[in-house]
């Protein structure tokens, strides 16, 4: 039997209670402040348990611990909500089931809210464009609304063709090379040349590059330089030698699919993990080295995280992949982009996070990432 099923309707009501209350302040959640909140929802016009008692309401709660979803802290202490019932909550809020127990003038509220959290993510998002905007808007956007960490990543694929590129010469044998694609991802490299190259050929590999490639696919550019210098046995061929020897050195062989990762609220996880003892120090360092890392950052998103799914998914066992993310939970999306690209969006916090605000700003803004960065008919 699901374990939604082995709980009655009412103590479903008392539990969702429980688990706003402690998000909402941090403290063990007593039966009289439950029986207080069941009561303003009643007067709200809602349609969960009512008319209840504290005693009545500490028996439930009681019965619910003994199915693993509440656990007392100290023996004079309220009750707090288990991992499970922190699933259980967001199976609820996933499934609509919450709004469905709430009187019209609540879910209206909600539904006001939503709107006006999407009326921001909107503003946020105005005048921005291309991917690398997009990325560190879009965790700077999370980590606000969350007030957790806000992760962007994106994986632009082979799909992705050249805008523009262009050479800055540094010195002898040195050069910058800056590559921007279509989807507004900005590559720059500094490269080292085997035969010293003046402004003057760079500006002409440059215009060479720009006006017989742009549109083609960074594979495809890659491949016809080499059919051209193969080809070639003119005046043309020190110049085409030049550009492949420049372009082979901007993008790299294997680099077709770029990976970018942007991070943003860190320091939001100081207020949040208890820290003060040199042990709950030690602990958060371990989540930022392991925030810092990003490579290990995006093997935990793509293990939890499939690109066909269609809908958020919150994650609470994160620790099964990285020890030190043990009491965090991950809230994150796919988010689809031009060519065969894809990232993810997300929202890395406490237990205690906003899963409903949370929830819906993720959903949401894998939409503007996805509209934001559709290829253009």
């Amino acid at each position: 039997m699901a374990e939604a099923e082995r709980i009655t309707a009412r103590q479903r009501a008392i539990l969702t209670a429980i688990v706003e209350s402690y998000i909402e302040t941090g403290e063990p959640v007593g039966s009289g402040t439950i029986a207080g909140t069941i009561a303003r929802v009643r007067a709200g016009g809602g349609h969960g348990a009512t008319g209840l008692s504290s005693a009545t309401v500490r028996n439930e709660m009681a019965e619910l611990a003994n199915e693993g979803l509440l656990e007392q802290p100290h023996t004079s202490a309220g009750r707090v909500p288990t991992a499970r019932a922190f699933r259980l909550y967001v199976e609820r809020l996933s499934g609509g089931v919450g709004a469905r127990l709430l009187g019209g003038a609540q879910r209206l509220s909600l539904e006001a809210q939503r709107l006006n959290l999407e009326s921001q993510i909107d503003s946020s998002f105005a005048g921005v464009t291309g991917t690398q905007a997009m990325l560190e808007r879009t965790s700077h956007v999370l980590a606000t609304v969350s007030s957790g960490v806000g992760v962007a990543v994106a994986m632009v694929a082979g799909g992705d063709t050249l805008e523009h590129v262009h050479f800055s010469r540094l010195g002898k044998g040195s050069v910058l090379a800056v590559v921007v694609t279509s989807s507004g991802l900005v590559r720059d490299r500094m490269l080292t040349m085997q035969v010293d190259v003046t402004a003057r050929e760079l500006e002409a590999a440059a215009n060479f590059l720009n006006e017989h490639f742009r549109g083609w696919s960074i594979e495809r550019v890659r491949a016809e330089i080499g059919r051209l210098v193969e080809r070639e046995r003119s005046e043309v061929q020190r110049l085409l030698s030049s550009v492949e020897q420049l372009w082979v050195g901007a993008v790299p062989v294997g680099s077709a699919t770029v990976q970018t990762v942007v991070v943003e609220g860190v320091a939001n996880l100081l207020g949040t993990r208890g820290v003060g003892s040199a042990e709950d120090m030690a602990r958060l360092r371990e989540v930022l080295s392991a925030l810092e890392a990003k490579q290990r950052l995006v093997k935990l998103l793509d293990a939890y995280i499939d690109a066909k799914q269609e809908s958020v998914r919150v994650i609470f066992d994160l620790e099964e992949h990285a020890p030190e993310m043990a009491g965090l939970v991950l809230i994150a999306a796919p988010a689809r982009m031009a060519g065969d690209g894809h990232g993810t969006v997300g929202v890395i916090g406490p237990k205690r996070i906003h899963y409903e605000n949370t929830m819906n700003a993720v959903s949401y803004i894998a939409q503007v990432f996805e509209r934001m960065l559709r290829p253009q008919v």
